[in-house]
């Protein structure tokens, strides 16, 4: 039997021991204290993963996770935690519990809430939640003092809450593929934002955006708007009038694209900046 094959049949048995097996040999702290156990089809992550307690980024992105051992919450260095296409529908009490952590994926996963100890992380400055199940906005990320990115795009919110106002950190919403029925009111008095993506919700009029001094960027295409954003002078605006035609349909799409291509590209720079 292959080793690929073996890899495959172990994947399916979520014993430590099978588990330990998938993750290789974790012996050595390693030197950039940088962990990445990204696509070994990990069912539970081995103890031995959470013995580093120097431990400064760790990576799980794309594995079959549903849980995560309590151990996790012994590294208290974590500054970034990586948890994105995996299967968690409730996020583990251990990820609260790390004091440090101010960048969390969790995107690609079926949750549909968030705990209250989530708020003890009050050093998380980036939050990626898109394309998840969430039908009512998480109202405890507006106990999050630092946060300044912040990603639910592609779940099914239909409004924001007030207290969203609270976090004057907040520099980036993304908010594309959701239900929005009419522009957030509480984005209004935030003028600290700089980058607002509602695409691809249910929007028909924009309100005035020029008192927003600090915005940069207003992505608002594929919504059956019937008016384009008024904003203030140096402000890029991504999107079109609802009956386009469809070359100014593919263009609007595009630009959206790029843009999130743009900022991800950042956002890794920012990364290995930890």
């Amino acid at each position: 039997m292959g080793n690929a094959m073996l890899r495959g049949v172990v994947a399916f048995i979520p014993s430590e021991r099978c588990q330990s097996f998938l993750v290789g040999d974790l012996k050595e702290m390693p030197l950039d204290r940088t962990l990445d156990l990204s696509k070994r089809q990990l069912r539970r992550l081995p103890a031995a993963a959470c013995v580093f307690d120097e431990l400064v980024k760790l990576y799980l992105s794309g594995n079959n996770l549903s849980s995560l051992p309590p151990e996790l919450q012994g590294l208290k260095k974590l500054q970034l935690l990586a948890l994105d296409f995996n299967c968690f529908e409730e996020l583990p009490a251990s990820v609260c519990r790390l004091p440090q952590l101010c960048i969390l994926y969790l995107g690609n996963n079926r949750l549909y809430s968030l705990p209250g100890e989530l708020s003890e992380l009050k050093e998380l400055n980036t939050l990626w939640l898109e394309t998840n199940c969430f039908t009512v906005f998480p109202q405890v990320i507006c106990e999050l003092p630092n946060l300044k990115t912040l990603h639910l795009g592609y779940n099914r919110i239909e409004s924001l809450p007030n207290e969203l106002g609270q976090l004057e950190e907040l520099r980036s919403i993304w908010l594309a593929g959701n239900q929005l029925a009419a522009f957030p009111p509480v984005l209004l008095q935030m003028h600290f934002l700089a980058i607002i993506d509602v695409d691809r919700n249910k929007i028909r009029r924009f309100p005035g955006l020029s008192h927003m001094l600090g915005l940069k960027l207003i992505i608002y295409d594929h919504n059956p708007c019937v008016n384009v954003p008024v904003v203030g002078e140096g402000v890029r605006r991504v999107g079109r009038w609802a009956d386009c035609s469809d070359d100014e349909e593919d263009e609007g799409s595009k630009a959206a694209s790029d843009t999130m291509a743009e900022y991800r590209e950042e956002h890794l720079e920012d990364e290995h900046t930890i």
